[in-house]
């Protein structure tokens, strides 16, 4: 299968800012409340459902993973950027990172109890998003629980050429999809949405975050 070419950009990219990143982005403990809860809640979610792991996809540096599993979720790691991996491998030897794609994920069918995807779907284009919420109901369990974190626009695209830390020459393309049709694309292919938040912009004026708690649901009655 011949890769799209946006995914190797975002690979070399994520590369290219991978150590800069790891600096610059925060620890989960230092996030704001309503963002922990929401962390705090879907490990609870996933933890008690007892279905399986839960992949933490475009897990970047392993930040979010690590905190997972200090949650008592059963956690790994999946990101497009190699370096990536090797930066969170080195910071949490005792997890499981692996190289990969959210477009075509190596786990089986319902295998997994939860799929975090923590702002980290934005940097694909609009058409592929049935296909990569398709794979995550693919891979879930009936039951399993998914945490979409993302931020939210009026069907925006932007272009950034600088990465993180010293502004190395990166480019980055972001989407901001309004937050009902991403519920809309997500309960399109199986997904019963089971609560949402919307955090307002902060001071730097970034756009609002929206997130979904979502379930696969364990009969055809329960589906959207």
């Amino acid at each position: 299968m011949i890769e799209p070419p946006h995914l190797d950009a975002t690979r070399q990219s994520y590369d290219s800012v991978a150590a800069d990143y790891a600096r610059f982005v925060k620890d989960p403990g230092a996030l704001d409340p309503v963002s922990r809860a929401v962390l705090s809640a879907f490990a609870e979610l996933v933890t008690s459902s007892g279905l399986g792991p839960t992949a933490d996809v475009g897990c970047g540096p392993g930040k979010v993973t690590a905190y997972l599993t200090g949650l008592g979720v059963s956690a790994f790691g999946v990101d497009l950027s190699p370096r990536m991996i090797e930066l969170a491998r080195a910071a949490h030897p005792d997890l499981r990172f692996e190289v990969g794609s959210m477009t075509a994920l190596e786990s089986g069918d319902d295998e997994l109890g939860g799929i975090l995807a923590f702002y980290s779907t934005h940097h694909l284009p609009p058409a592929e998003l049935p296909r990569v919420y398709g794979e995550f109901c693919r891979v879930l369990a009936p039951g399993g629980h998914l945490l979409l974190v993302t931020r939210v626009g009026e069907e925006e695209h932007q272009r950034r050429t600088y990465g993180y830390g010293d502004g190395a020459p990166a480019p980055f393309d972001s989407y901001r999809l309004p937050a009902d049709r991403i519920a809309g694309l997500l309960e399109r292919v199986g997904f019963a949405i089971t609560a949402q938040t919307l955090q307002a912009p902060d001071e730097g004026g970034k756009r609002p975050v929206v997130s979904f708690l979502a379930r696969k649901p364990t009969t055809t009655a329960e589906a959207p």
